[in-house]
């Protein structure tokens, strides 16, 4: 395709893409809003205002991403939805029908939940826009995505249209790049919730970048999301991930292939990974080089490649596990290599005209470099080198091209290079009269505007036949600038092409005939000029001719600063030593040209000037001064000296020397016997420049004011023991480091007790290591518990199996922890036991030994035979074999059963004691994993070969129809109160593992109900029940056999009903009273409500129920008597309990016709009265330190005010004291107490009947440290 049609396939795709949209707007329902997907690309048009509770528009989980694909191929579009109700999926394209069956088959996956469209044998006109609709009665979420046909063309056909549109092709990509302008760089649009994940996986050094790139300014708030975010995330890859680590950044490698890798370890290896680009799902293969985007996985590192990089291939890379975000990275652009879109061609040019080298990257470059054979061009009267404003067109132009500047011309980008001959045409060669006329506008290296076979010959012949007359001299290489050094050699070299030609060498115009310092060398061919020691007269332009050809360079003489090499030797041989308190003065004398600017810096830091450190600097030296040193001037320090032509660093060391800081504490016990004490301390921190010699030790007995000096330790040595203690004393130790230059303050340490005796326990049963019918070979450990004291030895003792009598089998303690008993009867059975000793004593003995029988070992057994599976259930695999053969080896005292599962090279133990059976069941596997199972014969002489099954066995479950193990516990009809819990626990068996489906009232359950499903059991918890949450609950399991099984049962919430409204009396039948009243609130929502109604009357004063069970809101009661008050009270009950009960206010009677009784009024029982004290303070003695608490019970009504007071001192106000009072039991709390709290104590409790007061006196006991550091002051 022309290179003008390939740049107006991008406008083509906008067209058909905007008029796609407003085609498929014209075919759905009123839109009443659109909203924003959480998947890129995705538009959502909802068609109602409301969405009932429960339903939702329909959404992408995955979208179909666009496909480019090769003619003859298939196209398989993958899309997951979700909405409720289940939409429906729609595939349209924008040109043409999608009638054909056998072409567009569509279908939908249950496993993966995904709807496909797949395309049969594409074709070019297969190439176009697709979307996919999602649409339910809610509203429709749509994509569009698109499919690019590779055309695949036979080669003859090929090479007549390469034939045909090669010179046209060369013609318009000539004009593309001459009208081709500066490009606008193309903002990429990306989702800020990327930018948030690729800020959560970045370098905290990253920060600032991606802030100011993004355009996110609040830089507090940031660090406050990303917080909050970390920790969202860490709670959510819980669900898949047992752990994350070791995330690298993508970089860019010399091939041009990208890569980045973390350490994942997978809850479930099936778990499914997803990698997105600017949040489009990318499709990559596993462990496959061949493809763009690739995965290798070596155990639980994952690599993700992305190869044969593009500018579009950078973006912001996200790796999903299932639907959380795991880790982002960002492909730079600035980091993908530059490539050569179109590469330099040949140019053949006539001699004395231009010639014209040019190229087009892939991605924009600034700083390429021209080379011709190797040698650098730069822009000058001869090179005219020109960039466009993008960085993408490169272009060389040679002026008066000489037969000279024929070769290889080179463009190099760094990373990568093009590079294409000059082919030069001398006069006396006319192209006219050998290759035709040549147009005179082609001078830039195009080929003449005739036609095709005239343009194929001209290719063919330079191709294969390049004719090209030289004059009789030119060079071979030409004089390249110098930049020289002063002081140093420097030379100047060219190169003809006849040995016989001299020349002649030109500076400034001027010709050499003679210069100090200056020799003329032909060596066949070659002309150098050589300047044995370079100054500033040798700068200039020098020049080189012969036989009318020349070539021109020029020296630059460069003088960077110079320091002696012997000084600089000495200064980072030998580090500069101060002692603390002095003055460091370093002065570095220099040479170069002047100005020369000086930067002193100290641990790669800049140095300030400041009250002790001040540099100085002239025109030959520069020097520091710091006063006063310390130990924190020490370094290393570095001047760097600059000029115009050039940079030294000078490094040298200074070394502050002082007396040592204390040693690193705590001071440790090692060790605390009866005879010693054994201390440990870390070395000072800072020994103070100068090796810490030794350590003196102090010790002070407690209780004494004097330390005494035990002892010293070397300086390499950190521990010390402390003899001549007495056991029981407690003492203080404190250590000094010591060096040439002092001794530091010391560091001391707490008590030390020195310990008393103390018996080793007793070690572990000896081991049997060797036995023979002479001699039995023992080890055995140290005890756990060693007493205070090192071990000093042991004693080994045997006996006769049966036998109570233990005889010692040496007369002195034995000190290593093995041995070899002796004296012992062939064929009989012994046991051994040992005993420890320390300084305290002998210790306990240990256990007997395993009993060993003295006699030569015994050959091990041989391999079992036969071995096989008998049977295989769902948790275990029940194995069987055949006894080795007698002449394989020793005779078999047992059999141990070993097993790995399939993803695990290690081989585990099954029983732990051999086995006397030739069958043996291995219990407590998973179900459907593999396992590979051996079984070894055992005696005393070792173990036998092992001998494995041919194949892993697979732990099968065995089929088991869903069903429900319904028993006592578990209800059909529970009763919860509002605000509590609901946790339902339902137990099931099913084999393999069924699909549970929870439902309320038939729909899903609400978005706090939380369910969890395990073996054998499933639970359903709501936190806070509402009265909403009432209702029948269904429970469905299906296996994927098709088999289901159900089970429902009914909730109801409630509470404590509300209390009844108002009540009303009346009097319809003489002596009679109909009360009535409105109904509690809780009746709207409660059909199992009931009343009851309680009459309380003026004469005893006491409630009765006179009625109970009511479901109406009216109850008569009868035989009232005339003359007696009544009240009454409704109380609303449900299953929860009783409501507070509504009563009447006035009292209610029958009116007597004649005689009219007045009873006294009712009066309430005054429980007024003055405070009292029910339980008096009582006295305290109290030790120093110690904490105290006062307490007395106090009553009054109504509730007295309590007050404390100390020596007539308000304590209410003082936050030393503590006081409370809870229902009459007032306490007083004095913490840490002193001898400023003794005293009087007085509690006043008081209301408005009078007061009453309770005393008590403090008594403080022992040594206040405080007071009695004051007193001694």
């Amino acid at each position: 395709m022309p290179l003008e049609g390939k740049l107006t396939n991008f406008t083509v795709f906008i067209d058909k893409y905007l008029n796609l949209d407003a085609y498929y707007f014209c075919s759905f329902p009123l839109v009443k809003s659109v909203k924003k997907s959480s998947i890129p690309g995705v538009t959502i048009q909802q068609f109602v205002d409301n969405i009932p509770t429960g339903c939702c528009t329909p959404d992408f989980e995955r979208k179909p991403i666009t496909l480019t694909l090769q003619e003859g191929k298939n196209a398989i579009f993958r899309a997951a939805v979700k909405g409720v109700p289940v939409p429906e999926v729609i595939w349209k394209r924008n040109k043409g029908e999608m009638d054909n069956p056998d072409k567009y088959q569509t279908s939908f996956n249950a496993v993966t939940n995904e709807f496909i469209l797949q395309i049969n044998k594409l074709t070019a006109a297969d190439a176009d826009l697709y979307r996919c609709s999602v649409v339910n009665e809610y509203g429709e979420a749509f994509c569009v995505v698109g499919l690019r046909i590779i055309q695949v063309t036979p080669f003859f056909n090929m090479t007549f249209l390469f034939l045909v549109d090669l010179k046209k092709e060369l013609q318009d990509f000539r004009k593309l790049l001459r009208k081709r302008g500066p490009q606008a760089p193309r903002k990429k649009d990306i989702d800020m919730e990327q930018v948030w994940q690729l800020l959560l996986h970045a370098d905290k050094k990253d920060y600032e970048k991606i802030c100011l790139r993004y355009g996110i300014v609040d830089f507090r708030g940031m660090l406050r999301k990303l917080q909050q975010m970390k920790k969202d995330k860490e709670d959510k890859q819980a669900k898949y991930i047992n752990s994350i680590r070791n995330l690298r950044h993508v970089k860019v490698n010399k091939e041009g292939n990208a890569m980045f890798d973390l350490e994942m370890d997978l809850k479930d290896p099936q778990t499914r990974i997803y990698l997105y680009k600017d949040g489009e799902m990318i499709n990559y293969g596993l462990n496959d080089d061949n493809i763009k985007h690739c995965l290798k996985q070596v155990g639980k590192k994952y690599s993700f490649i992305i190869n044969d990089l593009k500018p579009e291939d950078a973006g912001v890379y996200q790796l999903k596990v299932e639907d959380i975000d795991v880790f982002s990275t960002e492909l730079e652009v600035d980091s993908i290599p530059v490539t050569f879109e179109h590469p330099l061609s040949e140019v053949c040019c006539s001699e004395k005209e231009n010639a014209v080298f040019e190229c087009s990257l892939c991605s924009p470059c600034y700083d390429a470099m021209w080379l011709h054979t190797n040698n650098p061009i730069d822009n000058n009267d001869k090179y005219e080198i020109s960039v466009s404003s993008d960085g993408l067109n490169h272009k060389l132009m040679i002026k008066n091209v000489q037969p000279a500047d024929k070769g290889t011309y080179t463009l190099d980008t760094g990373i990568c290079s093009s590079s294409a001959c000059l082919l030069v045409e001398c006069n006396g060669l006319s192209a006219d009269e050998n290759l035709g006329s040549r147009d005179r506008k082609g001078r830039e290296g195009r080929f003449p505007q005739d036609d095709v076979c005239t343009f194929l010959v001209w290719v063919f012949f330079l191709t294969f036949f390049p004719v090209c007359l030289e004059p009789r001299c030119h060079f071979n290489k030409r004089l390249s600038d110098v930049h020289a050094l002063k002081r140093k050699p420097a030379e100047l070299c060219c190169s003809l092409n006849n040995e016989q030609m001299e020349g002649t060498w030109f500076k400034d115009g001027f010709k050499l005939t003679g210069m100090d310092g200056v020799s003329f060398k032909k060596e066949g061919p070659n002309h150098r000029l050589i300047i044995d020691k370079v100054d500033d007269v040798h700068a200039g332009t020098y020049r080189f001719e012969a036989e009318g050809i020349k070539t021109e360079a020029k020296v630059f003489v460069e003088d960077p600063p110079n320091v002696d090499k012997d000084l600089q030797e000495k200064l980072m041989k030998d580090p500069l030593v101060i002692k603390a308190g002095q003055s460091a003065v370093v002065k570095i004398p220099f040479e170069g040209r002047k100005p020369v600017k000086a930067t002193w810096l100290k641990d790669g830091c800049e140095l300030l000037d400041d009250a002790r450190i001040h540099t100085d600097k002239t025109d030959n030296f520069t020097r520091l001064s710091i006063s006063s040193t310390n130990r924190k001037d020490c370094g290393d320090y570095k001047v760097k000296l600059s000029n115009g032509s050039g940079a030294l660093e000078v490094n040298l060391k200074l070394v502050v020397t002082d007396r040592p800081q204390p040693p690193m504490g705590p001071i440790e016990v090692v060790d605390s016997s009866i005879t010693g004490i054994t201390i440990k301390w870390k070395p000072p921190k800072d020994d103070g420049g100068k090796p810490v010699l030794s350590y003196a030790i102090e010790r002070q007995q407690v209780g004494r004011q004097t330390w005494l000096t035990v002892g010293e330790a070397d300086g390499s040595s950190t521990t010390f023991t402390a003899n001549k203690v007495e056991h029981d004393k407690s003492y203080c130790f404190r250590v000094r480091a010591i060096n040439a230059e002092g001794t530091s303050e010391p560091l001391e340490s707490g008590e030390v007790m020195a310990a008393t005796k103390v018996f080793p326990g007793p070690p572990a049963p000896p081991k049997i290591v060797e036995t023979s019918k002479e001699a039995i070979k023992l080890s055995w450990a140290v005890p756990d518990k060693t007493g205070n004291s090192r071990i000093l030895g042991y004693v080994v003792e045997k006996r006769k199996k049966g036998s109570s009598t233990w005889v010692p089998v040496t007369d002195q303690p034995i000190t290593e922890r093995k041995w070899k008993v002796t004296d012992l009867k062939e064929g009989l059975q012994y046991e051994f036991r040992v005993t420890a000793i320390n300084a305290a004593g002998t210790g306990e003995a240990s256990a007997p030994s395993e009993s060993v029988f003295a006699q030569d070992p015994m050959d091990p057994p041989g391999h079992v035979r036969d071995l096989k599976v008998t049977n295989a259930d769902y948790t275990s695999i029940a194995l069987a074999w055949t006894k080795p053969k007698p002449e394989d080896g020793g005779e078999v005292k047992g059999y141990i059963v070993e097993m790995r599962s399939s993803n695990n090279l290690k081989w585990t133990q099954c029983n732990t004691q051999p086995l006397r059976m030739t069958t043996y069941t291995v219990k407590g596997l998973e179900p459907k994993e593999m396992y590979f199972l051996r079984v070894r014969a055992v005696n005393d002489g070792g173990t036998g070969e092992a001998v494995a099954l041919d194949t892993g066995i697979q732990a099968m479950p065995p089929i088991v129809t869903p069903k429900f193990l319904i028993d006592d516990t578990v209800k059909s009809f529970m009763i919860v109160k509002a605000g509590n819990f609901i946790r339902v626990h339902i137990p099931f068996e099913a084999s393999p593992a069924p699909e549970v489906t929870w439902l309320k009232d038939g729909l899903s359950l609400p978005k706090k109900a939380i369910t969890t499903t395990k073996r054998g059991h499933t639970q359903l918890v709501i936190p806070a029940a509402e009265f909403s949450d009432s209702g029948i609950y269904s429970i469905l399991l299906q296996n994927e056999l098709g088999k289901r099984e159900s089970f429902s049962f009914q909730i109801q919430v409630t509470d404590i009903p509300e209390s009844p409204g108002p009540i009303q009396l009346k009097e319809n039948v003489p002596n009679t009273v109909t009360i009535t009243w409105e109904p509690s609130p809780t009746e709207k929502r409660e059909s199992n409500l009931y009343y009851m109604v309680i009459k309380c009357d003026s004469r005893n004063g006491h409630w009765q129920v006179v009625g109970d069970l009511i479901y109406t809101n009216k109850f008569t009661l009868t035989k009232v008597i005339p003359g007696r008050e009544y009240y009454f009270r409704v109380v609303a009950k449900n299953y929860m309990g009783s409501s507070d009960p509504s009563e009447t206010v006035q009292p209610w009677s029958v009116q007597k016709e004649k005689v009219k009784v007045q009873l006294p009024k009712y009066r309430g029982v005054n429980q007024n009265q003055p405070p009292r004290f029910l339980v008096q303070l009582k006295p305290h003695v109290v030790t120093t330190g110690f904490d105290c608490r006062m307490s007395c019970a106090v009553t009054g009504h109504p509730k007295p005010k309590v007050t404390w007071y100390k020596d007539g001192k308000n304590l209410s106000e003082d936050p030393t004291f503590f006081s409370k009072n809870d229902f009459g039991v007032c306490c007083l709390v004095i913490l840490g107490v002193t001898r400023k709290d003794e005293g009087e104590y007085e509690v006043l409790a008081s209301n408005e009947l009078g007061c009453a007061i309770s005393k008590t006196f403090l008594v403080v006991r022992g040594k206040d440290p405080v007071l009695d550091g004051v007193v001694a002051q």
